[in-house]
């Protein structure tokens, strides 16, 4: 069976309109199959030499197109020695468009950003996909704005790239936003840029990882939550306004199962189960990351299930609470924490973290089951959202302090 392939370069000039002027054109021929690329150069038909299938003549503008002629002799053996080092099937074609760099140097970011979101569709939360579609949204501003540009070939993307992206994004100033973007939001920018660079490494449209030697920097920062005094002053503050009340109601509801805005909001009947302690559980798949939460139902979730129970709103909806979009119910509970006189910036968030904290850690519960209930897959994730609160270390050390002191006795 024959494996090798006949290969070969002839260069040759195409009369144009004008009798005196040619272009240069490449053939080039694999097993009898041929195909002819311009090299996008006119000479004068009477300095051609059809022998050497050069320009005759010693003048400085021969030599010139003459080394032209030979770097492109030499870059289409490279670009077969590449195509059979690789395996890869060897045409004139394949070696045409690997001379005019259109097999994997040519792919544009804009047909990356592309790819991507087909890819994301149908696999990722709405929340993840829209948090996606911000990002490609600042990188087209950054294309457009600071490189004068609509797009850029994947083989341009360097380091300073990724430099001037972030510094980019430093001076951007979110809608809405009172003051420009933080590190760390930057940071979460460039981390999702880096997951859809890392797909075209892995699909072969780059040959290099820009982010091979980038290296994320956050700003730590404490988590806010609530005490359990602020806990206490919420839970039995009295709204005039129904509306309020029902979403502290939402509010406190996290706060004792932690389950968070996306999930709680779809709860039904259908997610209340007996657990193996005989006890009423909530049993759910988180939205973001498809795991299963069980959550065993304290006495106070359970009583705001009971006070919803055939309200009118839960009834229109079939779910355990009432339904508040997620922007009126963050806007609202900045009323609810001015009237209770709870000056931290309340978002729906902080439940959760005030569940991971004030009403598991804080009364003992190991950090692991706090991870369980929380739905995470990792104990590092839950240690962002757990604080050891100077109470519980007190108490711990107290314990500790009379077991030794029985011990030496």
């Amino acid at each position: 069976m024959r494996t090798s392939k006949s290969f070969s370069v002839l260069f040759w000039v195409k009369q144009q309109t004008s009798e005196s002027e040619g272009l240069i054109y490449a053939r080039i021929t694999v097993d009898q199959k041929r195909v002819n690329v311009s090299l996008k150069r006119k000479v004068p038909l009477a300095l051609w030499d059809h022998r050497a299938k050069r320009l005759a003549g010693t003048s400085a503008k021969v030599r010139h197109i003459n080394q032209y002629i030979d770097r492109c002799q030499a870059q289409f053996y490279d670009c077969y020695q590449e195509l059979k080092s690789q395996h890869k099937l060897i045409t004139a074609k394949l070696i045409k468009s690997s001379f005019l760099g259109e097999l994997t140097s040519q792919r544009t970011l804009s047909e990356l950003l592309d790819y991507h979101n087909r890819k994301i569709e149908n696999t990722l939360a709405k929340g993840s996909i829209f948090n996606f579609g911000v990002t490609e949204k600042y990188i087209h501003r950054f294309l457009k704005e600071k490189l004068r540009t609509e797009d850029v070939y994947l083989h341009e993307l360097n380091y300073k790239f990724i430099c001037d992206f972030e510094q980019f994004l430093h001076h951007v100033w979110p809608k809405g936003h009172y003051r420009a973007m933080s590190q760390n939001t930057a940071m979460k920018h460039i981390q999702r840029l880096r997951k859809i660079i890392h797909l075209g490494y892995n699909l072969e449209w780059l040959n290099n990882d820009p982010f091979r030697r980038w290296k994320p920097t956050f700003e730590r920062r404490e988590r806010e939550f609530l005490s359990a005094n602020e806990l206490s002053n919420l839970e039995t503050y009295h709204f005039p306004l129904e509306r309020l009340d029902r979403v502290r109601d939402l509010f406190v509801f996290s706060c004792y199962t932690g389950i968070s805005y996306a999930d709680l909001i779809k709860l039904n009947r259908s997610n209340i189960h007996l657990g193996i302690d005989g006890q009423k559980w909530i049993i759910t798949k988180r939205q973001k990351t498809k795991t299963a939460v069980k959550v065993p139902l304290l006495y106070k979730a359970y009583q705001l299930i009971l006070k919803y129970d055939g309200h009118p709103n839960t009834m229109v909806t079939d779910t355990l609470l009432p339904v508040i979009t997620n922007e009126k119910l963050n806007l609202y509970l900045k009323e609810v924490a001015e009237a209770c006189g709870i000056t931290k910036n309340l978002t729906f968030h902080m439940a959760r973290h005030t569940f991971a904290t004030t009403v598991t850690l804080s009364n003992g519960v190991p950090i692991e089951t706090v991870s369980k209930l929380l739905g995470h897959t990792k104990i590092a994730t839950t240690q962002i959202y757990a604080r050891v609160l100077d109470h519980k270390i007190s108490e711990d050390m107290m314990n500790l302090q009379l077991k030794l002191k029985d011990a030496s006795g």
